[in-house]
């Protein structure tokens, strides 16, 4: 029996992340966190990135960045962040995002949020 979720989730997954960064995620998956893994797929990715027809993935992109910024989860920044340029962001529109949420999540989020983008995208020209 197939899941329809699941598939539609692994597939937006691997187009928004990459194949490299899935195939690491389920290569490391353990007995621990194997439902965790079923379960992002199917919720996350299967249910709220398909829909595609509400929002498109550059919007859903910004407000992701947004979020992780204001909950200074640094390491699922990074994630999305990259996530964001294969969605069409450019860096000055990443840099942009966080730089408003700043605004509203404060100062020392944003900080940490720019220190993790000016490592995945590299130095300004």
């Amino acid at each position: 029996m197939t899941d329809e979720r699941y598939d539609a989730g692994m597939r937006v997954r691997r187009e928004v992340l990459g194949d490299d960064h899935v195939d690491r995620a389920i290569a490391a998956t353990t007995e621990l966190d194997a439902d965790f893994q079923r379960y992002i797929t199917r919720a996350a990715w299967g249910e709220l990135w398909t829909r595609d027809d509400r929002l498109d993935r550059r919007t859903r992109s910004c407000i992701t960045i947004a979020l992780l910024t204001a909950l200074r989860a640094e390491h699922e920044l990074a994630m999305h962040i990259r996530a964001g340029l294969r969605n069409g962001l450019t860096p000055d529109e990443i840099t942009e995002v966080i730089l408003h949420t700043s605004a509203y999540a404060g100062i020392p989020a944003g900080n940490t949020a720019m220190a993790v983008a000016k490592e995945v995208l590299g130095p300004s020209p």
